[in-house]
């Protein structure tokens, strides 16, 4: 094996070297340094920069015989996974400085999960994928559970572990029936055999067989393997570990759960789907169309109920991720292209909100019930009209970005052109408007809602500042700046 094919793993090995650099910063620095936080911190954010600036113009790689491929369009989405990380890095400081002696495991985790993603991103095999996948998902748990002394903390934790678990073994199975119908596990020499199986052609199995000529058994892998990843993305009907894991996770963690993760699943997902199970398209296509209807649905009817503000996003990232997977009806380069602009233009509206929901947290006793914002304009009114604009771009009002993303996955759906795919975007524009109305109930309680004990007027540090300066640009301006999705599109074809 040549060795020297690590070092042409850039964005894995600059992460790897991330954290080994914040592991030392960690050791060597002592816990009573008050500029603690600012050293550890160090090492994730100045290598995140430089990942988000260098993945730009990715190359084509192929390495280790076709297990590790990266193409354009994964570079341009591990850029944009990278600027959402360093977000998350960003508006996690005051709340870091709280539990000042985890720093550094704190930063050293969230690097991790990235790492994790990155390779799952990145595999063209469904072993590396896993692999991966697993990476990303325990570091997870373990920040889930980050505030351990919390019950919801603890509670959040035990469920999400429990749900990967389950998740990760119906995946293994699903990715076992695969290797037993196709022989393979290479994404390339699996889609090969899955055609020559849906031609009736005889394809020699992992056991030395060659007498399977039915596709059941691909079919049966498919299914296993999109019900775990589903749970990976928090699509309906496996969605029911996300309400109580958001709510009991960090403020921080929560926002990563939401963006970050959901993003380098979704990409993935659409990947896996339109070049490996391209040949079952006839399965999975209906598969998808009910899987994103219950989503969009059934998450804005729950998100009308909710009075917890992180059990609401929570809601509210599952129809979002119905949205996210419109992208991936129109199986075309479009969908693509759509769906890793919505991740961008996602990212930056949700972490905005989650910056204002993190800063009252800390300034107001731990609260994030809806309540806790009535009058929230008479005292902060910068950071009201900030996440105004935020909930807004969620919702898609013009002329924030979220309005252009989801434009752009309603055309990519509707290039389909079949009467199933024009019925699945008429239901989400449906859903859109049940959407405004439920994001609308957040600036009601802010600038309508009368009460005698508003939150008192703070100031925000300068993370927070910075957060939201970064966040409300782009919802400004993502939208309006055509280069970000030629880019974007450029790369993914």
């Amino acid at each position: 094996m040549n060795y020297g094919q690590f070092l042409q793993m850039l964005p894995e090995a600059e992460l790897i070297i991330a954290l080994i650099a914040t592991f030392f910063v960690d050791f060597f620095v002592k816990n009573d340094d008050p500029k603690k936080v600012v050293k550890v911190s160090a090492p994730a954010i100045a290598f995140l920069i430089y990942l988000t600036v260098a993945m730009l113009f990715p190359e084509t790689k192929d390495l280790f015989g076709g297990l590790y491929v990266q193409t354009p369009a994964v570079g341009v989405m591990k850029s944009i996974l990278a600027f959402g990380t360093l977000i998350v890095c960003i508006m996690a400081k005051p709340w870091v400085e709280k539990t000042k002696r985890l720093a550094g495991e704190f930063y050293m985790l969230i690097l991790s999960t990235l790492l994790g993603m990155y390779i799952m991103m990145s595999s063209a095999n469904f072993l590396l994928f896993f692999l991966g996948l697993e990476t990303a998902s325990v570091p997870l748990a373990c920040l889930v559970a980050f505030d351990k002394w919390r019950q919801n903390s603890a509670e959040g934790a035990a469920k999400y572990i429990l749900v990967a678990t389950f998740s990760s073994g119906v995946m293994l199975y699903g990715i076992s029936f695969i290797y037993a119908a196709a022989g393979t596990l290479y994404f390339g020499d699996v889609a090969a055999a899955l055609a020559a199986l849906m031609d009736g052609q005889i394809v020699e199995t992992a056991c030395g067989s060659t007498a399977f000529q039915s596709p059941a058994l691909a079919v049966m892998g498919l299914v296993f393997f999109f019900s775990g990843l589903g749970f990976k993305i928090s699509l309906v009907p496996f969605h029911f570990w996300t309400a109580d894991t958001y709510q009991g996770a960090p403020t921080p963690v929560t926002g990563y759960l939401s963006v970050i993760s959901k993003g380098a699943a979704a990409i993935t997902l659409c990947i896996i789907l339109m070049k490996v199970f391209q040949p079952l398209i006839y399965y999975w296509e209906y598969l998808l169309y009910i899987v994103i209807v219950l989503s969009i649905t059934v998450a804005n009817l729950f998100a009308i109920r909710q009075s917890e503000l992180k059990r609401f996003m929570a809601f509210s990232s599952i129809s979002q991720a119905g949205y996210i997977m419109l992208a991936v009806v129109g199986n075309s380069q479009l969908g693509i292209a759509s769906l890793t602009y919505y991740v961008l233009v996602y990212i930056v509206a949700n972490m905005a909100v989650f910056t204002v929901i993190n800063v009252v947290e800390q300034n107001n006793g731990g609260r994030t019930d809806m309540a806790a914002y009535n009058g929230f304009y008479q005292t902060n009114p910068k950071l009201s009209f900030l996440m105004t604009l935020a909930l807004f771009s969620l919702a898609g009002i013009p002329p924030f970005a979220g309005m252009f993303s989801k434009f752009f996955v309603f055309m990519a759906a509707a290039e389909q052109g079949s009467a199933a795919a024009y019925f699945v975007v008429f239901v989400a524009l449906v859903n859109t408007v049940i959407s405004l109305y439920y994001y609308l109930l957040i600036v009601k309680a802010m600038y309508i809602t009368k009460t005698d004990t508003p939150l008192p007027a703070f100031k925000s540090d300068l993370n927070t500042k910075v957060a939201m300066a970064i966040c409300t640009a782009g919802v400004a301006l993502f939208g309006i700046c055509s280069c970000i999705y030629e880019w974007i599109a450029a790369a993914g074809m």
